[in-house]
């Protein structure tokens, strides 16, 4: 019961954070490469500055002093004079592109990343444009960097998420042993206590039955007051008996099982309840196909059709319809339990299969249900790997969808022949 819990709150754990180191991640990468591309700026912008001294007015003419080796490897200068013609050049990582003198930053990815920088040159009075110096530098060391920090960031969220994955399932475990210790013991008293509380109420329930039968002495207030405490005798004698059953099958992970004869158990099950079906004035049918079987615990999945079939007359109004229905589905044998019932709304759907709730919040002693139906439903199925589901409209009705692994079809032996009515 506690292992989706666990589940649950170690997805929640890692998906928080997980969250956290993205966000962590690209604060840190983006703050990285921001620093990284303005020390390339700078540089680019300092070595602009150094090469316009190299450059000026000689006789009229614009003269650059080339004998100076300004770059390193990985740069490149260019000087162009204030017609954006080219008047001398360092280095090969140049921009394959005309001279921009309204763009001072220019990044071209082919054919070699490089990221340029534009400044013009004055003359020595500071009066008057003598040209422009262009530089450049490859990012490829940049870009170098930057891989690196990907890898080095990613394998450190990944190491991060599965070391926190680890921690996840252990402080998880942790925190859930002593609620699954309470719920052991609470489920061990819950055991217990239906256990002992089946001779009084059969001593009480056999008295009253006494009482009722001899009752042409008894007055007629006293006959309903014995009347009264039948039922209510009834009613939590199934009570008990339900608790127990849960308490059984919380106790187990798995159960003897055999193949079991699916339709036959249907076909039976109908024919049972056919007398119920027809003094509520309920149409009930079927549509089984033939030999289908099961591996599991007869009895039990007895339980989950008997519940279900109930679950159905119980809230089907006279005049209404029951159809169970079961059918292959791939490698599937799906049973439906159709009825055009009072419906359940939308808002109960998530909560039908959980232990005591009812829709019809009726107390009445003669119809009152003990709330663990469909949760007995659902732990049995579970117990057989089984899946239940509902679809339901107020008014329209209810459909109750359980499905299990058809064995006749994993294990291709071959099965007597049943046929249905």
């Amino acid at each position: 019961m506690f292992e989706k819990t666990r589940y649950q709150l170690t997805i929640a754990y890692v998906g928080v954070l997980t969250v956290i180191l993205v966000v962590f991640t690209v604060a840190v990468r983006f703050t990285f490469i921001n620093n990284l591309e303005n020390q390339l700026t700078d540089r680019l912008r300092n070595l602009a500055k150094a090469a316009a001294f190299n450059m000026d007015l000689e006789y009229g003419g614009l003269e650059v002093d080339e004998d100076e080796i300004l770059v390193r490897k990985n740069q490149a200068i260019e000087w162009f004079d204030t017609h954006g013609k080219l008047v001398a050049k360092q280095g090969k990582y140049r921009l394959k592109r005309s001279l921009n003198t309204k763009q001072a930053i220019q990044t071209q990815n082919a054919p070699y990343p490089v990221r340029g920088f534009t400044g013009l040159v004055k003359d020595l009075e500071g009066k008057k444009i003598i040209g422009y110096v262009r530089v450049s530098e490859s990012l490829t060391e940049l870009n170098d960097t930057i891989r690196g920090l990907d890898v080095g960031l990613g394998c450190g969220v990944v190491i991060a998420l599965v070391l926190s994955g680890f921690g996840g399932i252990w402080l998880t475990s942790r925190a859930m042993k002593p609620i699954e210790e309470s719920f052991q013991r609470l489920k061990q008293f819950t055991a217990d206590a239906s256990h002992e509380l089946r001779n009084p109420l059969m001593a009480i329930e056999t008295n009253a039955s006494v009482a009722l039968k001899y009752s042409e002495r008894m007055r007629e207030e006293d006959k309903e007051k014995f009347s009264a405490i039948a039922a209510a005798t009834d009613q939590m004698t199934r009570l008990t008996e339900d608790l127990l059953l849960l308490a059984r099958t919380d106790k187990f992970s798995t159960v003897n099982q055999s193949l079991v004869h699916l339709s036959l158990i249907l076909s039976d099950l109908i024919q049972l309840y056919k007398l119920t079906a027809e003094e509520k004035d309920i149409t009930l049918t079927t549509e089984l196909t033939e030999n289908l079987y099961l591996l599991g615990n007869e009895a039990l999945l007895e339980q989950v059709f008997a519940n279900l079939l109930q679950n159905a007359l119980y809230y089907t109004p006279a005049g209404g319809a029951i159809i169970v229905e079961a059918n292959r589905v791939n490698s599937k044998i799906v049973i439906n339990f159709k009825d055009t019932g009072i419906g359940i709304a939308p808002e109960h759907l998530d909560q039908i299969f959980e232990r005591f709730f009812r829709v019809d919040t009726s107390r009445s002693y003669k119809n009152a249900k003990s709330g663990l139906g469909l949760a007995i439903v659902r732990e049995i199925v579970q117990l057989h790997k089984g899946k239940i589901s509902v679809d339901s409209e107020l008014g329209v009705g209810s459909c109750f969808t359980v499905s299990f692994t058809d064995w006749s079809l994993v294990t291709g032996a071959k099965l007597q022949t049943f046929t249905t009515d």
